[in-house]
């Protein structure tokens, strides 16, 4: 990565993560929110390892994923970032779900905006 600054854009984070570029996005999300990098690990801890693609573990500040395949999943990284700032800005853990699928919506719609604009 270069040392030049990229700017923020909902756009981009999605096409970021989309291109396997997730921690990357990451940087750049918590450089946006102004909260620390969360890790990223492939892996979910044992009491989650049969219903969710992702999972946010406050204690290490990771993002936990189920599998190589989810790193490009910009949902399921998006919503799991919102735990993390929720975390991080609350000190505890109170993002609900609803809210952490609205966040990660609210950049899927605007990256779909874009492309339809491009497309014009």
């Amino acid at each position: 990565m270069s040392s030049e600054v990229t700017p923020f854009s909902k756009p981009l984070i999605v096409w970021l993560i989309l291109n396997q570029r997730t921690e990357e996005a990451l940087t750049l999300l918590a450089t946006q929110y102004r909260v620390n990098v969360p890790r990223l690990k492939v892996g979910l801890p044992k009491r989650h390892r049969k219903k969710v693609l992702g999972c946010y573990q406050s204690k290490s500040e990771t993002i936990a994923i189920f599998n190589s395949e989810i790193i490009g999943n910009p949902f399921v990284i998006l919503h799991e970032f919102y735990h993390h700032l929720r975390t991080t800005m609350d000190k505890q853990h109170k993002g609900t779900e609803k809210n952490a699928d609205k966040f990660a919506a609210e950049f899927l719609n605007e990256y779909n905006r874009a492309i339809k604009n491009l497309v014009r």
